[in-house]
């Protein structure tokens, strides 16, 4: 009973250890003139620099909850601020944007992994990450083409490699490109792998480039389902290939696919849209989701070390990178095509 006691106090101090971080990047993020960067890349560079001096194994469990189910909560919260009408608008103005991101991850991605010697497991992995959602479409995707433990590390490391470069250097090419608020969280939303990530280099261009970012990567996630469907149906082909044996399905649970904090989101955005939540209300609402997902950034940069960015390897993280790169050139170029740079 003292050690579950014990236990339950240590994660508490965890979680309160993620949101003195938050509270310190706001109060950093204050001090810095201009708006050159914002509270959620702080956060997450704060985090790192302190896991390189303090990583007590008791901490993890914290950082892990913190870094995921707060990030939902607070994407949940941002939904009170949001319409339903906001939300279509955004779909319909990001769908060829999303099409064409997607056929450069795992079209051009077919051609690309064959110049690095990759296997298509492992080029799969990073290209879903890339496309789709960063770590999460990476972990729904692994079982269904039995990848193995180090190829999902490997595409992890990569995404996440190329994420923490980008939200610092976003916000910089978005404004050196003079893009308006709409056009940039577009870019982000589309091209941008995790959803922390995303939401870090979002709010760190404005407000309102992190709300319609957030948004489009919202929207951007639901693509989840049909991919991990199809690989399901491809990763289940090869191996009765290889097995040479018939009838050898694989089920995919739909329900554990599907994000089910985007069900939350959509919620709060209907009762927004009705007239339900008033509108002080839901600027209360918005503040308190803003800190929540600069406490869930502060968490993922404690669980990171300089060390988790040597375990990709040369070859996985060239192939990322040029993945990335491909992915935000094509995102930007179409973009401009259709008139909203």
């Amino acid at each position: 009973m003292k050690a579950k006691t014990k236990n339950n106090l240590m994660f508490l101090l965890g979680v309160a250890i993620c949101f003195a971080v938050a509270g310190l990047s706001v109060f950093a993020e204050s001090l810095i003139p201009g708006e050159l960067l914002g509270a959620s890349i702080i956060a997450l560079f704060m985090g790192t620099i302190i896991n390189s001096f303090f990583h007590p194994a008791w901490i993890k469990p914290a950082l892990k909850f913190t870094s995921k189910r707060i990030l939902k909560a607070a994407i949940i919260l941002l939904g009170a601020s949001l319409s339903i009408n906001t939300i279509m608008s955004v779909g319909k103005m990001t769908f060829f944007v999303m099409i064409f991101t997607f056929a450069m991850c795992f079209g051009g991605g077919y051609f690309v992994r064959k110049i690095f010697g990759l296997n298509w497991k492992l080029s799969n992995l990073i290209s879903a990450g890339t496309g789709i959602c960063g770590g999460s479409a990476i972990a729904a995707i692994a079982p269904v083409i039995d990848a193995e433990d180090k190829d999902i590390a490997f595409a992890m490391s990569s995404t996440f490699l190329f994420d923490m470069l980008m939200i610092a250097l976003y916000p910089l090419m978005g404004k050196a490109l003079g893009m308006s608020d709409i056009a940039y969280g577009i870019w982000a939303g589309t091209s941008v792998n995790d959803t922390a990530s995303v939401v870090a280099s979002g709010y760190a261009f404005s407000e309102a480039a992190g709300d319609f970012a957030t948004m489009v990567k919202l929207t951007r996630t639901i693509a989840i389902i049909p991919t991990v469907l199809v690989f399901a149906y491809i990763g289940t082909r090869i191996k009765q290939k290889e097995l040479k044996a018939e009838n050898n399905g694989q089920k995919v649970n739909i329900v554990k696919i599907i994000p089910w904090f985007i069900g939350g989101f959509l919620l709060l955005a209907v009762f927004n849209s009705v007239g339900y939540i008033p509108a002080e209300v839901s600027g209360v609402i918005k503040s308190a989701s803003k800190f929540l997902m600069v406490t869930a950034l502060a968490a993922i940069g404690l669980g990171t070390s300089i060390t988790d960015f040597k375990k990709a390897g040369l070859k996985p993280m060239f192939y990322g990178i040029t993945i990335d790169t491909l992915v935000t050139l094509t995102a930007l170029v179409v973009i401009w095509c259709m008139g909203l740079m």
